[in-house]
């Protein structure tokens, strides 16, 4: 079972270009703090930005680092069945412990499309598969329902990350499916409340830059510590709104490169970060009592 903090990583550039030794200074950080995972080639790691040559390198390049000591979750999710199935051989080729597939986007398939879809990946690869559902950026969401049939009937799906925002969707997947299936918030801000009716931890953002803060949380909560958790997650808040004023990864990327991470600008369709956002996040670094050695963006 997945579990915990599973920190879905930027990637960074330099000059245009994949930085790798930024990459590899990143995953060491979130090492350090003991997140319980790493996420390459989500929508946080800008993956339809990369090449296919970039995003192997990226896989490579962080598996190579974490040398088994956390799982590797991949992204690898197209509007595609059969395309998916191919870029999911692949992650599991370059060393992926798991992949995480979105919806299929722009298609707006059926709920009976989504169930097939699914299966059929599940079916045609050996790898534990992780369910993204996200409904803004897909135009479909994946009823808890036919979550449950996809967990019923494809022992390869072991995880649902739940980016629906919608408290209620994240509660009936957990009843229905109960402990066959680990459910993820996709939301740092639900991560909390998600926990609270049985959810097993978060794919998240913020943890890029306080990755000790969200393990603590899960933890706190987990061993009982429910006032200090929520002290926690109210203390995170600000911070985490901050990192979605404009489209993710945008944000985050800006906040990293303020605190002198390796994150650089973010590549077509997505622009830096605007001044109004910068004056938003740069705010909120310096309430959290993060230490800002750029000032220049």
């Amino acid at each position: 079972m997945i579990a915990g903090c599973i920190t879905a990583l930027v990637t960074p550039f330099r000059n245009g270009r994949l930085d790798i030794a930024g990459l590899r200074r990143n995953v060491k950080f979130q090492l350090k703090h003991r997140v319980s995972g790493v996420l390459v080639g989500g929508s946080t790691g800008e993956a339809p930005a990369l090449t296919e040559k970039e995003r192997e390198k990226a896989i490579t390049t962080v598996v190579s680092e974490v040398r088994g000591r956390i799982p590797v979750m991949v992204g690898a999710g197209t509007n595609s069945t059969a395309k998916s199935i191919r870029v999911v051989r692949q992650a599991k080729q370059l060393g992926a412990d798991a992949v995480l597939v979105v919806a299929p986007y722009y298609v707006k398939p059926t709920q009976e499309g989504l169930y097939r879809h699914f299966r059929t990946i599940a079916e045609a690869v050996d790898i534990p598969i992780v369910v993204y559902n996200i409904p803004g950026r897909c135009s479909v969401n994946i009823e808890p329902a036919t979550i449950e049939k996809m967990v019923r009937n494809c022992p390869g799906i072991i995880g649902v990350k739940e980016a629906s925002g919608r408290l209620d969707q994240a509660s009936e997947i957990i009843q229905r499916c109960g402990d066959r299936v680990s459910v993820l918030s996709g939301d740092d801000s639900l991560t909390l409340p998600i926990l609270s009716v049985g959810g097993k931890g978060v794919v998240s953002v913020v943890s890029n830059l306080v990755p000790e803060d969200v393990v603590l949380l899960i933890e706190y909560y987990l061993g009982g510590k429910i006032n200090p958790a929520a002290k926690l997650h109210c203390r995170l808040y600000p911070l985490i709104k901050a990192l979605f004023v404009e489209t993710n990864p945008i944000p985050v990327k800006a906040a990293m490169e303020m605190v002198g991470m390796a994150a650089g600008e973010p590549r077509l369709p997505l622009v830096p970060l605007s001044k109004n956002g910068r004056r938003v996040v740069r705010k909120r670094l310096k309430e959290y009592g993060l230490n800002i050695v750029r000032r220049d963006i």
